[in-house]
């Protein structure tokens, strides 16, 4: 039997919570593995301790810079008591003395992204700008303190060595299709409604919150493009956040998105339904058409396999990572180019085959992610690492 230890405490949003909700799950049917997770107070809730599987609630933390304090001083002390053979970093920040063997989860593209760099500089937002160089130096040295450093697709594992200069592995995020699709979770109250009202539009979807480096402001200045060329034909376009600052994770500022928007309906309707529970997301899916993400970094991208497994055809930004998830199943555009997404969405628009091609191409691509399978994977690399220390010891 191995014994894992997680520290899943920087998981508070988007593709960290969704990493756990599906991992930990998985680990505790091994029966061969015994697992400890350490996990925000909100988080733990939500699992059930089993004979394999234990959960540690950590302390509400007002920062960042107070839980990784926290880390570097209470973990070791967490993973001595709790007899672990590996330590999996699950939050971009690697133990810098770590007792085992340590695997360190990296999937944070903005330390990387010199595109996010020249915005947040042009909005003048340097106090995020600070903050991301100094996580930035903290994530590049963690590669380098850790056994071995895991990223979620192919392309980002050569972002992250070119970056830090050590060799980095990729290990697919994977997808349950099954779980994703059958949950009896149903929208929130009034949301139907909405969803309805938009039955005789042209759907678009884009699930995040909002934040810079998910480019919204190139994608509403799509919107005009796409109303006009349609003529007679209505288009909407559907978030799962609200442009308001205080309504999303972390510390960017919404106003000037929010200002755009307001531009852009007077032209055609952008619905903000603010954020939607994991377990009720397929409802939105199948309600729209056209699945649009114009994020400029990015290192996996959950929603395009959950759009992908939704029958959805795909509209993404140019990017290495993008290309890799979705293969054929999208067509892609230069990622500040409104003009080239609205040209893509109107493909799809006007040709009934393009659109039933990339559906099916999707629905196939998103069979090739699985949860199990990455799991298995993570299980052999961590029984590598605690084999190879042993032989050094």
């Amino acid at each position: 039997m191995i014994r894992l230890f997680i520290n899943g405490l920087a998981a508070s949003a988007g593709g960290g919570l969704t990493y756990l909700r599906n991992v930990i799950p998985h680990l505790a049917r091994r029966e061969n593995v015994h697992t400890t997770v350490l996990l925000n107070a909100n988080l733990c809730r939500e699992f059930e301790e089993r004979s394999n599987l234990l959960l540690i609630r950590g302390p509400d933390f007002l920062g960042s810079r107070r839980r990784l304090f926290y880390e570097q001083t209470e973990i070791p002390k967490l993973i001595r008591r709790s007899g672990s053979h590996a330590l999996v970093s699950a939050g971009n920040f690697a133990l810098w003395n770590s007792p085992i063997p340590q695997i360190l989860l990296s999937r944070n593209a903005l330390y990387t992204s010199a595109d996010f760099v020249r915005d947040i500089r042009g909005r003048g937002d340097y106090a995020i700008w600070a903050d991301t160089l100094v996580k930035g130096w903290l994530a590049r040295h963690s590669i380098r303190d850790a056994d071995v450093t895991v990223a979620p697709s192919e392309a980002f594992a050569r972002e992250l060595g070119q970056w830090s200069g050590r060799q980095v592995v990729a290990i697919h995020h994977g997808f349950d299709a099954k779980a994703f699709h059958n949950n009896g979770t149903g929208l929130p109250d009034g949301f139907e409604a909405v969803l309805e009202g938009g039955a005789d539009a042209v759907r678009l979807l884009f699930v995040s919150h909002y934040n810079y480096y998910r480019n919204f402001e190139t994608l509403l200045r799509a919107m005009p493009i796409v109303r006009r060329r349609l003529q007679h034909k209505n288009v909407k376009l559907y978030l799962t956040c609200r442009l308001h600052s205080n309504s999303n994770p972390g510390n960017y500022r919404a106003e000037p998105a929010a200002t755009l928007l307001r531009e852009v309906r007077r032209e055609c309707e952008v619905v903000e339904l603010g954020s939607i529970s994991y377990s009720a997301l397929h409802h939105l899916y199948r309600a729209c058409q056209i699945y649009v993400t114009p994020a400029y970094a990015e290192s996996f991208a959950h929603p395009l396999v959950e759009a992908m497994s939704s029958g959805l055809p795909v509209v993404a930004a140019d990017l290495e990572v993008h290309r890799e998830i979705c293969g054929s199943a999208a067509l892609y555009f230069s990622r500040f180019s409104p003009e080239e997404l609205a040209d893509c969405v109107l493909r799809i628009v006007d040709s009934t085959t393009l659109a039933k091609d990339l559906s099916s191409n999707g629905l196939r691509r998103s069979q090739d992610f699985s949860w199990e399978r990455h799991v298995t994977q993570l299980l052999d690399l961590a029984k590598e690492v605690v084999e190879a220390r042993s032989k050094c010891a």
